[in-house]
């Protein structure tokens, strides 16, 4: 992972910034805004601390919790992904169409190819999480004796660092087309709409300044450059607090 920027902007805002410009496109090979910190607060579990995965296994689940938690960890600006919900998103949408690759063409031939061109390996979502955990719980148990979960918090971030820049990788699962899932999927899961599981408390639209689904704010848009005076609303109506 990319180290902090240490200039004016908190680095939570910085990388929430850099996301905006690039979702919903698929990151293939995307830098890692690291969001740790010396300040660093202890994270909030949230609701991810009191729900029953349906799709990840309970090591599975571990290493989500872990991972999710690194690239996105509680500070002084606000909760981070575990709780704000993120592995809850990320389950959920292991069992739907976007779980399964239905959401687009998964047929070969299968082929080396720059991330505009679209997703390109065999392998469907859950599929990429189930090898991938496992074979990075494997590596964990041959180096360190333990699985990735129950690692500090510098080795964890090291082997999510090899993972990104293609220094770790696997037989049956490319370790950057790994780090990328879990990357992308973290990210919209802490800027999505609570319906879908992550961002419960809209802590990441609170920061980033986005109304949310506010019927009306074109008065706001005519004036850009201020600040929204309003907290942002769900789609069901929830608002921060």
């Amino acid at each position: 992972m990319s180290k902090q920027n240490n200039e004016g902007i908190p680095s939570r805002r910085r990388f929430l910034q850099k996301t905006l410009s690039i979702i919903p496109l698929a990151v293939a090979g995307s830098s890692v805004v690291s969001l740790a910190s010396p300040a660093a607060t202890p994270k909030s579990e949230g609701i991810s601390a009191h729900y029953v995965p349906t799709f990840f296994n309970n090591d599975e689940w571990r290493f989500i919790l872990a991972a999710t938690d690194r690239l996105i960890p509680s500070d002084e600006y606000g909760p981070g992904a575990v709780g704000e919900g993120v592995p809850v998103y990320i389950d959920k949408q292991m069992e739907l169409p976007y779980g399964y690759g239905h959401l687009w063409y998964m047929q070969p031939p299968f082929a080396e190819a720059a991330p505009e061109l679209g997703y390109q390996s065999q392998l469907a979502p859950r599929d990429t999480y189930r090898r991938g955990i496992q074979a990075l719980n494997g590596h964990c148990r041959r180096q360190f004796q333990q699985v990735f979960a129950d690692l500090g918090q510098e080795q964890q971030d090291d082997l999510l660092r090899q993972l990104e820049g293609g220094k770790l990788t696997f037989d049956n699962v490319p370790g950057t087309l790994f780090f990328a899932q879990l990357l992308d999927n973290t990210k919209e899961g802490y800027l999505a709409d609570p319906m879908h599981g992550g961002n419960q408390t809209l802590a990441s639209w609170k920061l980033i300044g986005f109304p949310g689904a506010r019927a009306d704010y074109q008065q706001t848009m005519d004036n850009p450059n201020k600040p929204y005076p309003l907290g942002p609303v769900s789609i069901s109506g929830k608002r921060s607090v």
